[in-house]
């Protein structure tokens, strides 16, 4: 069992290479090219989530919406941020298989807006001096 997974885990990225070098030779695009365009679309999928992330989890703090939602998607998106920024053309498309999965069925996909005057959620009030200048 143990030399199977090893195996897989040994092979997969030379029959991706492989895959890559034959993807790369049939569209005529260097190689290289390939490797570079998903190293930075991984890059940038990384730097985008850690960001939202953040604002994800701040969310979930102050009951905004579910905790375990938040963690799923972006847990979804760092693995095919991972998988972009390794090299080869079968991982790039199980990343976008990945990323195309509907896992976030609940949410709605336009902005979302605050009344005026709430800070937070309702009932929370931002606390100050008041001084009345004459």
């Amino acid at each position: 069992m143990r030399i199977l997974l090893l195996l897989i885990v040994l092979g997969f990225p030379l029959v991706d290479l492989y895959a890559t070098i034959r993807f790369a030779r049939w569209t005529g695009v260097p190689v290289w090219g390939w490797l570079l365009m998903s190293f930075i679309a991984g890059a940038y999928l990384l730097r985008n989530e850690r960001m939202a992330f953040r604002a994800n989890t701040i969310a979930a703090m102050h009951g905004e919406q579910p905790l375990l939602r938040g963690l799923l998607d972006s847990g979804r998106k760092v693995l095919a941020g991972v998988l972009f920024m390794l090299p080869g053309v079968v991982s790039d498309l199980i990343a976008l298989i990945l990323l195309a999965l509907p896992l976030n069925l609940g949410r709605e996909f336009g902005p979302r807006t605050v009344p005026a005057g709430q800070y937070g959620g309702p009932g929370k009030a931002i606390d100050g001096e008041f001084r009345r200048m004459e």
